[in-house]
């Protein structure tokens, strides 16, 4: 059970700069995978990474952009489109672990922080497989 406290101290923990060193990180490895690149258009690839970033700082604590610009974050709508089977959810979280190691976030939000990011991988599965 996420502690979620913790989950909204992230972003005063580890800063802006920090979160978007983890989002940066995660979006430099998804144009040359070959599980999550070909769900990501390379056209809107920034606007992906944006939206990642808003959602973030708004789950962790930060500013409520996202919210004011997107209303509620319907993730499970906003990724119906895609199919994210446990092959994807792995690769995802995979990508985003590195992410959080590359950018040094300390712990225990680094640890906290996966956590959450595991418990949504899991819960955009949509599809049997991988």
């Amino acid at each position: 059970m996420l502690d979620e406290a913790a989950v909204s101290a992230i972003y005063q923990t580890i800063g802006e700069e920090t979160l978007t060193q983890v989002v940066a990180s995660f979006y430099r490895r998804v144009p040359t995978d070959e599980i999550l690149g070909p769900m990501y258009p390379p056209e809107d690839l920034a606007g992906a990474e944006r939206r990642l970033l808003g959602f973030l700082r708004f789950r962790f604590g930060g500013p409520q952009d996202y919210i004011m610009e997107r209303g509620h974050p319907r993730l499970r709508m906003r990724h119906a489109p895609f199919v994210v089977d446990a092959a994807a959810r792995d690769r995802w979280f995979e990508l985003m672990s590195a992410a959080v190691r590359e950018a040094n976030v300390p712990e225990p939000a680094a640890t906290t922080m996966l956590d959450f990011l595991a418990d949504i991988a899991t819960f955009l599965i949509n599809a049997q497989g991988g």
